[in-house]
């Protein structure tokens, strides 16, 4: 089972080097690589009899880290009109 949720994590990663179009597909196969992140911890923890306290801790930063995502897509569509990667001045 938990080569499963490897095998969705690492498809998470192929997912996030493919897509280099707009910021919020870079944005969601992120949340998708999250998803299962937080499921295998949660599993290693059950196997382990371990505290669920750094699930707790992970899964709050993960929810900031997306409000913050969507926070700035916000901003760039404001600012710029669109999601494009290429509209951002990268060096």
């Amino acid at each position: 089972m938990i080569n499963f949720f490897f095998f969705f994590f690492f498809l998470g990663f192929l997912s996030l080097s493919f897509v280099r179009k707009h910021v919020f597909l870079c944005l969601i196969s992120l949340e998708f690589i999250i998803v299962y992140l937080l499921l295998i911890i949660y599993f290693y923890c059950l196997m382990f009899f371990s505290s669920l306290y750094v699930y707790v801790v992970l899964l709050t930063f993960y929810v900031c880290e997306g409000v913050l995502g969507l926070s700035l897509i916000v901003l760039m569509i404001r600012c710029h009109s669109n999601d494009y990667l290429s509209s951002i001045y990268m060096w």
